[in-house]
């Protein structure tokens, strides 16, 4: 009997967690019939702000999820939390996946359905409520879709850091003119002999 994992899994020494999002199998048809791959969709986080999404085929289902880790790493992208949640609203649309992400209480968990969720709970997020918006059962466009909103997010500035205080401009210092006397040098004349 095959025991089934649940949730992401760590890889060792970099931090950073990933789930498989999306596997399938795609196919080419050539001249002597048909070539099959997989096509491995993978979210990458550190549950501390940092997350990504990566895509990518190989010839095994193994090639492709690492592939697709590579990939997911070299699309990090950092947001900034807010006590576990999002600062303000916000809505993004990719392809035909639309989506709309609102902060939520502390304690009220992370209420998102598939592919938002997985890439909200990479990303650190405690307390949310997502909605996919679009018609596309898609997980890859959904996933990219949240992506999108979580880069769209703003961050205000703090009352303390907002206005820095405005030092009085000194006045400028009036350096005294010194006049100096050139002198010129007087060059003796030397007689040339002409032969």
């Amino acid at each position: 009997m095959r025991r089934q994992r649940r949730g992401p899994r760590t890889q060792k020494g970099d931090g950073f967690k990933d789930k498989l999002l999306d596997l399938a199998r795609v196919t080419r048809v050539v001249a002597g019939g048909k070539r099959f791959r997989f096509r491995a969709t993978v979210v990458v986080g550190d549950e501390r702000g940092t997350v990504g999404v990566g895509v990518a085929k190989g010839l095994d289902v193994a090639q492709a999820i690492e592939k697709g880790r590579t990939d997911a790493k070299k699309k990090l992208i950092t947001i900034s939390l807010k006590n576990g949640t999002i600062p303000h609203d916000v809505e993004a649309k990719f392809s035909a996946a639309r989506i709309r992400l609102k902060p939520a209480v502390p304690g009220h968990g992370l209420k998102a359905g598939g592919a938002a969720r997985v890439v909200l709970a990479l990303a650190g997020v405690k307390d949310i409520t997502a909605k996919k918006l679009g018609n596309t059962s898609n997980k890859l466009t959904n996933a990219v879709a949240t992506l999108e909103a979580l880069k769209k997010l703003k961050v205000k500035p703090s009352a303390k850091k907002a206005k820095p205080e405005a030092k009085p401009e000194a006045e400028p210092e009036v350096k005294p003119e010194v006049k100096t006397e050139v002198k010129a040098e007087v060059k003796p004349e030397v007689k040339e002999d002409n032969k």
